[in-house]
């Protein structure tokens, strides 16, 4: 893993790929090139966190229809966008549309990684929430219904004694259940679990 993160270009350009492959991966980025946008949907699932920097006309999938779909899956990747001259208006629409910023070609070389660095720095806080929201929320889905209720109630400051007989079964089985739920959510302590059940939204304030 390079040091300063990934770069993802999408651009059906091929000479143009080369040198923005060149370019980054000198600046001490990690690159991945792909030539059209599909390409990179089909991709992304199993990508790690990184800045995309796409051209916006592109045959098939252009830019604007990228961050579009990008938006929709609620992505956390920041999106660069490379404009040709006199593409004002299609870059603003970009920006709408939750690009970072946009570059128009050709640019200089210090002015796209000062940009990229910039982007990766501003949006990696919110990468790793996302993260960390989705880790806690597939704990929460292992845990089986019963095991759902005594957190439930383990959150709610109930003893074992009350939550045993709000669902009329024995204390030691309820202390069994409570084991599982630690373990599975990954909790030290209860007030742990009563921060990750906040951070699933288990919790209304």
């Amino acid at each position: 893993m390079t040091t300063k993160g990934m770069i993802y270009v999408i651009d059906d350009d091929e000479a143009m790929r080369d040198s923005l492959n060149f370019l980054l991966d000198s600046s001490g980025f990690g690159v991945t090139l792909f030539d059209d946008a599909q390409g990179f949907l089909n991709a992304l699932r199993g990508l790690a966190f990184g800045c995309v920097v796409s051209d916006i006309r592109m045959p098939g999938l252009d830019g604007i229809e990228l961050l579009k779909r990008m938006k929709a899956q609620n992505s956390p990747f920041p999106i660069l966008i490379m404009t040709g001259h006199g593409d004002v208006p299609l870059a603003v629409e970009a920006m709408k549309l939750g690009a970072v910023d946009f570059l128009e070609k050709p640019f200089e070389d210090d002015g796209l990684v000062t940009m990229i660095e910039a982007a990766i720095r501003q949006a990696e806080p919110v990468a790793k929430n996302e993260a960390i929201a989705q880790d806690i929320a597939a704990r929460v889905a292992s845990l089986s219904p019963r095991e759902h209720q005594v957190m439930e109630g383990l959150v709610a400051g109930l003893s074992n004694k009350l939550i045993a007989r709000e669902y009329d079964i024995s204390p030691r089985t309820i202390e069994v259940y409570r084991a599982n739920v630690m373990t599975k959510m990954q909790a030290s302590s209860l007030s742990e679990l009563v921060r990750l059940a906040m951070r699933a939204g288990l919790i209304k304030d």
